[in-house]
């Protein structure tokens, strides 16, 4: 029956997007150009990638109405996201226990990096317009350029198929109360022709903010109900044409635009430091090319081309409120970026025996920085000398008094990478491969506030970082043997590196932190066995066990020197990033799908992890976010043809957070467990035509309270009502 191809796939070590999935996708075509090497293309019938990636469809984030990244990757045995906490409260994700700074994210090839500091909020990006997420978990193959410490992840926009097509999505979202908590919609149209495509989609989802569980008790921060500055807006547009003058070359330019804007929920606990934050922009550009030409029968080049912004502010505030600034800690902090770059990968089979791969990677790195301050207490704009105060903002002004001069820095990253697959026999691949990143740092500046403290006053001045280089040699292997038809088996080991952020390098944390130009780049080395098997018709199981080392990993360390801020005489202790920490990590991830019946399909996962991690400064240090424990189990049940019914249940344990409290005008950090949870949730779907879809369901039926970060619970019983319409 029709009903029985809506069905995901969900398996540890494996690409995803089964052939049954890709036969009632209709519409929802992958852009081919915009897809990295992090899983092997389907072999001899089977479903898997050859190096343990998983990919997840546009289907699957669809059926489980998972509308942004963050919440689609849960979907994944062996990744797992989280709030971050604190003032920033975003959402990290980890990959093996791998997190952002150690797993690159691309769109359509192009890598989304921010030079400052790389604080990716994966909650910004929305997955209707998202093809397939491409998961690389542990070997991150060299074609795809530096930075692959644990893990990738590659969205990969759509691209039309048909000779006119399109699609409307609307859904709304209602909290437990019944209240409506906000939108969103999608829509494309497109046109596939024989010899070029052209398409424009665009999402946007706006939200007044999520509803606490009713378990929730009030607190002095939060009343309960809706949560407080919990509302966001988040709208993209992607334009999209291309030529294919035959089957084998394809050329294509893309242009992607994607805004933000979000509050951040406060730390409900009494005992927390409060900060209060929000983002007035969070905005990325993109601009690519990607290109693809056979030569003969054997051979071809891709090149992709991009020039990328990303525009970024952080509004701080001295009031819960939001509406008063006028302390030396209340500013808008503003980011400028862009980045331009290139990729060429060329490969040749030679006969059958051998098959050759080269890539190279150039990309530049420009960040600009300034704030804006509503305080004049550092006497910056005085003319007198001694200089003093002459811009005093009160409770009621709140207006800016000055900005600083803009701060620049420039940074050149290189990679050169080499794959080789030695076909063996025909059912055994022995796969090699070795890479070089280096980078070269061009500029770095930083500006210091002047201070005054009558009558002493103390100038502002510059900081021209020492400039310093950073290189690093990477290699890996594979091996693969499809013992049948529909089973592989596969072995690999990958040795990679990370480069450090500039903020790991020179950022002072208000005059708390020393500056480390020398600082290393971090290094681990996965090692990962897999067994994949399509047993039965729609129905496949897999296993994959992973072992991980890191070492010099970037750590806080404490110096044993003080700072004391002229003005309140506070005093901090200094810190300085430095490689002194190492650990490892082990765990296996294991996912099954069985087709009982037409109209039944059963399924899940459940992954497991343990992370050891020694730092000499700290032995309580911990690495948060990571649940041990992970799983997922769903049903997809079709009673008539029209109609699918899709019960899941989600779970994870605990997970450590760290815990930053005020207590008797001391911070107090310390690390704590929080986080286990088993959510019910509830999708059904309605085909009232074959162009016509209702949706509807609830998430965390039972209304459970929990949270992933200490002092920030999550959202409770959610509903949603939706439609789409295709032509």
């Amino acid at each position: 029956m029709k009903t029985m191809k809506r069905i995901t796939i969900l398996l540890a070590g494996a690409a995803t997007v089964s052939a049954v999935d890709a036969a009632w996708a209709g519409n929802d075509g992958v852009y081919e150009l915009g897809q990295i090497n992090v899983t092997a293309a389907p072999e001899q019938g089977s479903e898997f990638g050859a190096f343990g990636g998983s990919t997840i469809s546009n289907a699957q984030t669809e059926r489980f109405n998972k509308g942004s990244l963050d919440k689609a990757i849960d979907l994944v045995p062996g990744v797992s996201a989280a709030t971050t906490g604190t003032q920033r409260n975003e959402t990290n994700i980890y990959v093996h226990g791998f997190d952002r700074l150690q797993v690159p994210l691309s769109i359509d090839g192009v890598r989304i990096y921010l030079p400052a500091d790389n604080r990716l909020d994966f909650s910004r990006f929305l997955t209707d317009d998202i093809s397939q997420i491409q998961i690389a978990k542990g070997y991150v193959s060299v074609l795809d350029g530096p930075g692959g410490l644990g893990g990738a992840i590659n969205l990969v926009t759509k691209k039309p198929v048909k000779a006119f097509e399109g699609e409307w999505r609307s859904q709304a979202e209602f909290g437990n109360d019944g209240a409506f908590d906000g939108f969103k919609n999608y829509g494309r149209v497109g046109s596939k022709q024989d010899n070029y495509y052209f398409q424009a989609s665009a999402a946007w989802r706006k939200l007044e903010g999520w509803e606490l569980p009713s378990s929730f008790s009030p607190t002095a921060i939060e009343n309960g109900g809706r949560r407080d500055y919990s509302a966001s807006n988040d709208w993209s547009v992607n334009l999209k044409a291309g030529w294919t003058p035959n089957p084998e070359d394809e050329y294509s330019i893309n242009f992607i635009r994607q805004n933000g804007k979000k509050d951040a929920p406060y730390n409900v606990e009494p005992t927390a430091s409060p900060k209060y934050w929000s983002w007035p922009y969070w905005n990325v550009q993109i601009l690519s090319a990607a290109t693809k030409t056979a030569v003969g029968d054997d051979a071809y080049v891709k090149t992709r081309t991009f020039w990328e912004t990303f525009d970024n502010a952080i509004d701080m505030w001295d009031d819960p409120a939001q509406t008063q600034r006028y302390s030396s800690s209340a500013a808008r902090s503003i980011y400028q970026d862009w980045a331009v770059g290139n990729s060429i990968e060329i490969g040749k089979d030679f006969g059958t025996l051998d098959t050759l791969k080269l890539a190279t990677h150039i990309r530049r790195d420009n960040h600009s920085e300034w704030n804006e301050t509503f305080t004049d207490q550092y006497g910056l704009n005085a003319t007198t000398t001694p200089k003093s105060a002459t811009c005093s903002t009160s409770k009621a002004s709140s207006h800016s008094c000055f900005v600083e001069p803009t701060q620049v820095s420039t940074e050149d990253t290189y990679s050169v990478g080499s794959e080789n697959t030695v076909h063996i026999t025909r059912d055994f691949d022995w796969v090699q491969g070795i890479g070089y990143d280096w980078r070269h740092l061009s500029k770095a500046e930083d500006y210091s506030l002047g201070q005054y403290k009558s009558p002493v006053y103390y100038a502002p001045y510059w900081i021209n970082y020492r400039l310093t280089d950073d290189s690093a040699f990477n290699w890996q292997t594979a091996a693969i043997w499809r013992y049948s038809d529909t089973a592989k088996l596969f072995l690999n080991i990958s040795d990679r590196t990370r480069f450090p952020t500039l903020s790991e390098r020179f950022s002072s944390k208000f005059g708390t932190a020393a500056s480390n130009p020398e600082l290393a780049p971090e290094r681990a080395v996965n090692y990962q066995i897999g067994w994949t098997n399509a047993f039965a018709p729609n129905s496949q199981v897999s296993v994959l066990g992973y072992y991980a080392t890191v070492t010099d990993m970037i750590q806080s360390v404490a110096t044993g020197k003080s700072y004391t801020d002229p003005i309140s005489k506070k005093v901090s202790a200094i810190t300085q990033n430095q490689n002194v920490g190492d650990g490892y990590r082990y765990g296996v991830d294991f996912a099954v799908d069985y087709a009982v019946n037409a109209t039944l399909m059963l399924g899940g996962n459940v992954s497991y992890i343990h992370n050891q991690l020694t730092n000499p400064s700290d032995p309580t240090v911990q690495q948060t976010g990571i649940p041990t424990v992970k799983g997922m189990l769903y049903a997809s049940y079709s009673p008539i043809e029209s109609v699918t019914l899709t019960p899941s249940l989600q779970y994870a344990d605990e997970r450590w957070s760290q815990k930053n409290q005020v207590i008797a005008n001391k911070s107090v950090n310390s690390y704590v467990k929080t986080g286990a949870y088993l959510s019910a949730n509830f999708a059904a779907e309605y085909r009232m035509r074959d162009n016509l879809t209702w949706s509807g369901g609830v998430k965390n039926i039972f209304d459970q309270y929990y949270a992933l970060a200490w002092g920030y619970p999550e959202a409770g019983r959610t509903f949603y009502v939706g439609m789409k319409a295709t032509f």
